[in-house]
């Protein structure tokens, strides 16, 4: 499992609550500051994006960071995009399923052959800049719909997996249906990795980290809720998420770690998990505080929980 390694700007989404509907040009301000952390959309929201624009982008990304770039192509959770393109909602899955199509084309050579029906086929122009890693890293980012796991298997992609809410341990079926998917297609048992994605925060005590998210995470969901029908975010719901087998990793980094072990061991071995923190709209400095305590508390236990024994002769 990957820790305090991944910079993440979130999805590529348009509407008030987020700054952040071109995570390239983020994520290439952190590369001008940073060294060694991997540098990854928390998902590119690939049906209402234009393949040979992503590609082109986070290949850029990928050379000035010295090869640090990834992508994590999803479908997205909201739909404000496809008006605001000029694109069908009915179109859906095959949007996606089309442009990934591409996106792992233009991944694996220049000069390709492609045509499809949502845009204008490529009859072997070249695509520029390429990135330094080959192929550039491509994970796809998936919720809780069978058949996108099934189509990550197939495809022998990494996977990331979503959990804001529920209990993770409930995803195993689902991550299985990835692993016998990609085994059936003859992928390597090493290559089907699986991250997830998850809300998280971490302070001092239980207490203070539930005090400080609560709040803001209230806010956020309970305006998502109303567009969606669902009711207002209550401190009980909170509380009952942030229990051992609940999705939201909010506690001090001891019990987070625990919990994370825990999450590994029921979804039959994680590679990644990345932290959303930002849902919470906390002071910058708690995010920092919250960070540097992920690293020198949290990481060490996780990292010393997972090494394997040195065989003895």
């Amino acid at each position: 499992m990957k820790w305090a390694s991944t910079s993440s700007a979130s999805a590529k989404y348009h509407r008030t609550e987020y700054l952040d509907s071109a995570p390239a040009v983020i994520l290439a301000a952190a590369s001008s500051i940073t060294k060694t952390i991997r540098l990854t959309s928390a998902v590119t929201v690939l049906s209402a994006a234009d393949p040979v624009r992503v590609f082109q982008e986070f290949a850029t990304l990928d050379l000035l960071s010295g090869g640090r770039a990834e992508i994590v192509a999803g479908r997205g959770s909201f739909i404000e995009s496809f008006p605001l393109f000029g694109l069908k909602l009915e179109d859906y899955d095959d949007l996606f399923a089309e442009k990934l199509d591409l996106l792992l084309a233009l991944r694996e050579g220049n000069n390709i052959h492609w045509k499809g029906k949502h845009r204008a086929a490529l009859t072997g122009q070249g695509v520029f800049p390429r990135p330094l890693q080959n192929p550039l890293p491509v994970w796809l980012g998936v919720g809780g719909t069978p058949e996108s796991f099934i189509r990550a298997g197939m495809l022998g992609l990494p996977l990331m997996v979503a959990i804001i809410g529920g209990e993770p341990h409930r995803f195993r079926p689902l991550i299985d249906l990835y692993r016998e998917a990609g085994k059936h297609a003859g992928h390597a048992p090493d290559s089907l990795k699986v991250g997830i994605h998850a809300l998280g925060y971490v302070a001092d005590t239980d207490q203070q980290a539930s005090d400080d998210f609560f709040p803001g995470y209230a806010e956020a969901f309970t305006k998502i809720g109303k567009e969606r029908g669902w009711p207002p975010v209550t401190r009980s719901q909170f509380e009952a998420l942030r229990r051992p087998t609940g999705a939201l990793m909010v506690s001090d980094p001891e019990t987070v770690a625990a919990k994370l072990l825990k999450m590994n061991e029921a979804l039959g071995g994680i590679s990644r998990i990345s932290f959303q923190m930002s849902v919470a709209a906390l002071h910058h400095d708690k995010l920092l505080h919250a960070i540097e305590l992920l690293g020198t508390r949290a990481a060490p236990i996780v990292r010393k929980a997972l090494l394997k024994p040195t065989a003895t002769k």
